[in-house]
């Protein structure tokens, strides 16, 4: 099989020579590879300025990443038979860090297969695509899985925005065996029914799960205040963990139906109390009716999308966390999370830090936290590191 070549411009394959996998627009030779000539998703043989062959890539030619290798090695474009090696791959990681069949089984660029996420619940999986060459793909990618994992049901969940960028439509199928509305998984010893049909992203954020773990190590006989609790993922494991009493906060009456189901399905339902609204608003009801705790998660979505978002965001997490440390005891826990990729670690760490001045309270930073194993970080591609936890104990000046 034959590729339509896309040309470097020259001395632009040194990022891809140390590791990177993709490519800006502004590295092609627009002379030689004029981007209008490549189709999105289109499958190409990148080569230097001089003609020495680098790697396949899928193209966006449309978007500032322009195209994403797939493949080094020149014998082996991406196909049916590569993408069953990479899940295998990716499966092999998972198998040795995870003794339950639940977790993120392919987590895009860093298990080498962009634009494709896969989570499995058990014997059922839920795919995410995001790139048009992954979607022209799509029956390639149902049949690795089911020579890889033989799931009972595969669940296509593409309502991702991120599909606007290449100007896929939204779609959300089974494309393989039957797929119940809700699925059950299991972490850290608590049980949950992941609605995989009409939850968000997946159903499920198995990202947390370590910092969950150490929430649990942290929650016996504390008042725990869960804020965008979602389903309860880190509410009802503090119940389970054996804390005296939780509160899960979130603007959603379906998602606080979820979280009483979960709590039921855990046996800690009397455990469990939830307060559906704005978190904002929430916290300051609950700072109103003088309720204090002694563990607050604030685990919010991505309020930093985009770089441009950058002053806003930092606003709103600045906002929670001082809210959030104005509800705990003395001597209380502040966990305090963040999914934007667009925030470092240490700028979270001063939003923190400036709470706490703003109430007169003393910070210590016991314990970091970051995206668990099943979504391994690409050393070359530091947007692969997203997720950040921070354990505060808050304690008077």
């Amino acid at each position: 099989m034959s590729f339509q070549s896309l040309i470097l411009g020259k001395n632009q394959d040194r990022r891809l020579r140390q590791g990177h996998q993709w490519i800006y627009s502004n590295e092609v030779d627009s002379k030689r590879s004029p981007l209008k000539m490549y189709e999105a998703g289109q499958q190409v043989e990148v080569v230097t300025f001089e003609g020495k062959f680098v790697g396949y890539a899928c193209m966006s030619p449309n978007n500032l990443i322009c195209a994403r290798l797939v493949s080094r090695e020149k014998k082996h474009p991406l196909d049916k038979s590569l993408i069953v090696h990479r899940i295998n791959i990716a499966l092999s990681l998972r198998e040795r860090c995870f003794d339950q069949p639940y977790y993120r089984l392919v987590y895009g660029d860093s298990d080498f297969l962009p634009g494709l996420v896969i989570d499995r619940f058990g014997d059922v999986c839920v795919v995410q695509i995001s790139s048009a060459a992954m979607d022209s793909m799509l029956t390639d990618i149902v049949d690795a899985l089911v020579k890889v994992i033989k799931p009972s049901g595969i669940l296509l969940k593409n309502d991702s925005v991120a599909r606007s960028d290449e100007n896929l439509e939204e779609d959300i199928r089974v494309v393989h065996g039957e797929v119940a509305e809700q699925v059950e998984l299991i972490e850290n010893n608590t049980r949950f029914m992941a609605p995989v049909w009409q939850g968000q992203k997946t159903g499920w954020f198995y990202d947390h799960r370590e910092n969950r773990a150490r929430l649990q190590q942290l929650a016996k006989g504390q008042r725990v205040l869960d804020v965008f609790s979602y389903i309860g993922g880190w509410g009802v494991q503090a119940a389970k963990a054996g804390a005296s009493e939780v509160f899960c906060v979130d603007r959603s009456a379906q998602a606080i139906e979820w979280v009483h189901q979960n709590a039921v399905l855990n046996d800690v339902a009397d455990k469990v109390a939830t307060l559906e609204g704005n978190a904002v608003d929430a916290m300051q009801q609950l700072r109103d009716n003088d309720e204090k705790f002694d563990i607050v998660v604030v685990d919010p979505p991505a309020f930093i999308k985009k770089r441009k978002d950058a002053a806003k965001g930092e606003q709103a997490y600045h906002r929670i966390n001082q809210l959030a440390l104005r509800l705990l005891n003395r001597d209380g826990i502040l966990v305090s999370a963040s999914c934007s990729m667009h925030l470092t670690r240490d700028q979270l760490i001063n939003i923190v830090r400036a709470g706490g001045r703003h109430i007169d309270r003393s910070i210590q930073i016991f314990g970091t936290g970051g995206q668990g194993a099943d979504h391994p970080i690409h050393p070359a591609i530091p947007e692969t590191e997203y997720l950040k936890a921070l354990f505060c104990r808050v304690i008077p000046s």
